[in-house]
């Protein structure tokens, strides 16, 4: 009978290790197909679609590395690094290496402030200058009627300037957080330049307003409330806020680089507008915020935050932006873009699968593309191919829409005849795109898709819209 167990025992372990190695060489060759699958996300119907490897398609982007993760059934089920970290130390990336998150910092740090308003210590609604008291947010003609509030800050509603921040290079004066919202740093003053409530406009500088309020009602600098409560919580704890990035992180930073492959000064630039845009993360850790949302919405129970505080925080808004995170039919997510870094992260509202993807380079065109593939191969639905129609239309035809446009709360906008097609330049753009024609009021920006939807009246072309955005014709 001694011996029957034995021999049970081993037929069972046996059994349970031969699973294991199944499974692990089916996710391998998941992981195997999704790495030689990557295609351009805009496709041009009738022609050929290439089919890259990603290492190749780093290489034809010169982007230097990236960092994938991938959740399946609530967990990570790879996590994985490909290419240079810093091409000067010859250090490759891995799974371990730490990437800027962007603006995907903005709804991590969205958790602690919807965490104060569960505690009784902030409000979505009323006058964020009822919770701010090291600065306010100056009273202008249009707060007579409308307060600028945090609801309206999360969801970008509260008529407030400066959508985005550059950083700062090593050895830079940073300036506070107050000397940023009073314009004392490299961007624009933070005040109210509509009124609040009334339309969608994307500001940086109003996660910046929610920094410096969850760290007067903290009481603590915005890195220590935010790992206290968020980071270590989460299973974030080699995550950080802080910047400068502390020394004894910069062995397993990427080296942020240009589109043109140059480092950016001093490796990575510093950003003290941090809820904004200064989380350092792996991708394998910021997915943790995802799956902790997922189960809270899923499974309808409370978590970091009460269920009811996610489900409306991912509640679309103006612009299909919840109180944190943008949301989509299918998804949650936001993306990333800071100096000589960009990053996504997509999580699915009703299936317990997301992803983080992660480069050190100002080209994140590859993300998109391995979005694709891994979407294609776990069958998650919302993420397809842009495919588009182009006509070719007479050069005479094209000189019609050459001229200056002016984009309200951009500036002005260059178009012009490129290669048989358009082209158009912008400062706030800072390089070239081309423009190639669905019919003769719609065209599309070659290298991303993005719709440049015409108006004309009679033989003339009055301006146009693009994203959120209307230009009207100036010259």
């Amino acid at each position: 009978m001694k011996h029957l167990l034995i021999l049970l025992s081993v037929i069972t372990f046996l059994s349970c290790s031969n699973s294991k190695e199944k499974q692990q060489q089916e996710l391998q060759a998941r992981i195997s197909r999704i790495e030689n699958s990557i295609q351009p996300t805009l496709q041009i119907d009738g022609e050929e679609v290439p089919t890259y490897s990603i290492e190749d398609r780093l290489k034809a982007l010169g982007i230097p590395g990236i960092s994938i993760a991938v959740v399946n059934d609530g967990k990570v089920e790879w996590a994985k690094g490909y290419g240079v970290a810093d091409s000067s130390a010859n250090r490759m990336v891995d799974s371990l290496t730490m990437f800027l998150a962007g603006s995907i910092s903005k709804p991590v740090s969205a958790i602690r402030a919807h965490q104060l308003v569960e505690e009784g210590k902030m409000s979505l609604d009323e006058n964020i200058n009822n919770y701010l008291t090291s600065w306010k947010v100056p009273d202008n003609e249009f707060t007579t009627k409308e307060k600028v509030t945090l609801r309206r800050i999360l969801n970008h509603t509260a008529g407030l300037t400066v959508w985005g921040f550059p950083g700062y290079d090593k050895g830079d004066t940073i300036p506070t957080v107050v000397e940023v919202l009073d314009g004392k740093g490299n961007t624009d003053s933070v005040r109210v330049y509509k009124e609040p409530g009334e339309s969608w406009m994307y500001s940086g500088g109003g996660y910046t307003i929610i920094q410096l309020a969850i760290t007067d009602v903290d009481g603590m600098p915005f890195p220590e409330t935010m790992q206290q409560h968020i980071l270590d919580p989460l299973g974030m704890r080699e995550s950080t806020f802080e910047n400068p990035l502390p020394v004894a992180y910069h062995a397993i930073a990427a080296t942020g680089y240009r589109g043109n492959g140059d480092e950016v000064e001093g490796k990575w630039p510093i950003y003290p507008e941090m809820a904004a845009a200064g989380l350092w993360t792996t991708p394998s850790q910021l997915i943790q915020y995802a799956i902790e949302i997922q189960k809270i919405h899923q499974t309808k129970t409370d978590g970091i935050l009460k269920y009811e505080t996610v489900e409306e925080m991912l509640t679309p808004g103006m612009s299909d932006h919840g109180l944190g995170p943008g949301i989509g039919e299918f998804t949650f997510g936001h993306g990333g873009a800071d100096e000589g870094f960009r990053a996504d992260l997509t999580a699915w509202k009703d299936t317990p699968n997301a992803l983080v993807i992660m480069v050190n380079s100002d080209n994140g065109s590859i993300i998109s593309e391995v979005k694709l593939a891994i979407a294609r191969e776990y069958n998650l639905p919302g993420i397809e191919a842009n495919i588009k129609k182009v006509v070719q239309l007479p050069t005479e035809s094209l000189e019609k829409y050459t001229g200056k446009y002016k984009i309200e709360d951009l500036g002005e906008l260059e178009i012009f005849e490129l290669k048989g097609h358009l082209g158009a330049y912008a400062d706030f753009i800072g390089d070239t795109i081309q423009l190639l024609a669905e019919s003769d009021t719609l065209f599309f920006e070659k290298s991303d898709g993005t719709s440049f939807n015409f108006s004309i009246q009679g033989d003339s072309v009055m301006g146009f819209e693009v994203d959120r955005f209307t230009a009207e014709r100036v010259e």
